[in-house]
C-alpha cells in the first residue's frame, strides 16, 4: 500500500468523523427546538381543552341504544 493511499484513507475517515459530530450537534439542536415548540403549543392549547362534568345527570353518563 502506498503512503498517499493511507493518508487519503485517514483524511477521509477524519472528514467523516467531523461530519458525524456536526450532524449529532444539529440533531440535538433540532430536538431542543422541537421540544420547546411542543411546550409552547401545549401551553397555548391547555385552556382550550373541554371541561367535563364530574357530577350531576348532564354530561356524566352516556346512554346508547342501537
Amino acid at each position: 500500500m502506498e503512503l498517499s493511499s493511507v493518508e487519503s484513507a485517514v483524511s477521509a475517515y477524519m472528514g467523516l468523523k467531523n461530519a458525524s459530530a456536526q450532524q449529532d450537534q444539529q440533531i440535538a439542536l433540532l430536538r431542543k427546538t422541537l421540544d420547546n415548540q411542543k411546550q409552547m403549543v401545549e401551553q397555548i392549547m391547555s385552556p382550550l381543552e373541554p371541561k367535563l362534568a364530574n357530577s350531576g345527570s348532564v354530561g356524566t353518563r352516556l346512554h346508547v341504544t342501537a
